[in-house]
C-alpha cells in the first residue's frame, strides 16, 4: 500500500487538517502517516482554543521513523505555525524523500486578500523554498500572489483583479499560475476557491488546474459561506490521487463532487462554519476514482 506522510496540525473540533486528511486519504486506498505540527483543542476560528506546539517533538518522531526505514510515496504539508517548521519539513524531505516521492504543498498563509495571524515575510520566503521541492501546490488566489509578490504586491494585485470582468479575471489568474509553475519548477498547480459571478448573477467557485502546460477550470455553484476544512479536504483528495498517478483535473473534479454534497448538507443543517462540512457520508464517492 502506498503511504503519504501528512504533516499537519491535529484539531479536536473543526473537521480540518489531520481529521480531514486521514479519512479522505484512507478511503482512497492510501495509508496516511500523520506527523503532527501542533495539537489543538479546536481549530483557531473558534473564540478560544488550547494549542500545544509540536515543533520540538517533530524531529523526535522523524528520528524514530528513520530507524524503521520509512520511505513515503508522498508528502502532504498544510498549515505551519512558523518558519521553523518549514525548516523541519525541508529536513524531512532530505531524510525520507527519494526521486520518486511526490510532494504536495498547501501553502497556507492567507485568504480573500488578507494574511493570517501567523503570516510573516520570513514565513513566506521559507514557503517559497519549500514550494521548490513540491510536485504540486494548492494555493488559493491570495496565497498564489503572496508566493509571487509578497504581502504588499498581493494586495495591489487583488485590488486590480477585483475590478476585472470574468473573462479577463480568469485569464490573469492563469497567467499568475503559469508564472508560479515556471518560477518554482512545478509539475502541476491547482489554484483553489476562485469566486466569480455569472451573467445570471449566481456566484460560482472555480478551481484552476495547470498541468503539463494545459489550463482547465472546474466550476461549481457556490452554496453557503466559507467552512472550516474544505481546502484541507480538497488537498487531501489531490495528495492521494497524486501518489496513485491520477491526473490532477480528474482529482479536482472528483473533489468538487465530494465537497458539493458535503457543503449542501452543512447548509441544510445550518452547521456553524467553524464546525466544518458534513463530509462523512460522501466519502464513498472517492472510491470511484
Amino acid at each position: 500500500m502506498k503511504k503519504i506522510a501528512v504533516i499537519h496540525d491535529l484539531s479536536g473540533l473543526g473537521k480540518c487538517s489531520l481529521t480531514a486528511a486521514i479519512p479522505v486519504i484512507s478511503v482512497m486506498g492510501v495509508q496516511a502517516c500523520p506527523l503532527p505540527t501542533a495539537i489543538l483543542s479546536n481549530q483557531t476560528g473558534y473564540g478560544s482554543y488550547f494549542w500545544d506546539d509540536y515543533t520540538d517533538r517533530m524531529e523526535l518522531i522523524m528520528d524514530e521513523w528513520k530507524k524503521t526505514g520509512f520511505t513515503p510515496d508522498g508528502v502532504y504539508t498544510g498549515f505551519l505555525g512558523d518558519a521553523r517548521q518549514v525548516d523541519l519539513i525541508l529536513k524531512f524531505v532530505d531524510m525520507f524523500c527519494t526521486e520518486g516521492t511526490h510532494i504536495l504543498v498547501d501553502p497556507v498563509m492567507g485568504d480573500r486578500g488578507e494574511t493570517y495571524k501567523t503570516y510573516s515575510e520570513t514565513l513566506c520566503e521559507k514557503m517559497r523554498t519549500l514550494v521548490r521541492e513540491a510536485t504540486v501546490i494548492t494555493p488559493n488566489l491570495t496565497e498564489a500572489l503572496l508566493l509571487l509578490y509578497g504581502e504588499e504586491g498581493m494586495k495591489e494585485r487583488m485590488k486590480a483583479l477585483s475590478d476585472m470582468e470574468e473573462t479577463q479575471l480568469l485569464k490573469e489568474i492563469e497567467t499568475s499560475g503559469r508564472e508560479l509553475t515556471q518560477r518554482f519548477g512545478l509539475e502541476a498547480i491547482v489554484i483553489t476557491g476562485v469566486e466569480v459571478s455569472g451573467s445570471d448573477g449566481r456566484a460560482r467557485m472555480g478551481n484552476l488546474v495547470l498541468e503539463k502546460e494545459k489550463a482547465d477550470w472546474c466550476f461549481s455553484v457556490k452554496e453557503g459561506g466559507s467552512y472550516s476544512g474544505t481546502g484541507d479536504l480538497l488537498a487531501s483528495v489531490l495528495s492521494a490521487g497524486m501518489v496513485r498517478g491520477i491526473p490532477m483535473k480528474a482529482c479536482v473534479e472528483k473533489a468538487v463532487e465530494f465537497l458539493g454534497g458535503a457543503i449542501h448538507d452543512a447548509v441544510e443543517e445550518g452547521t456553524d462554519r467553524n464546525d466544518g462540512v458534513c463530509f462523512e457520508k460522501y466519502l464513498g464517492i472517492l472510491t470511484q476514482i
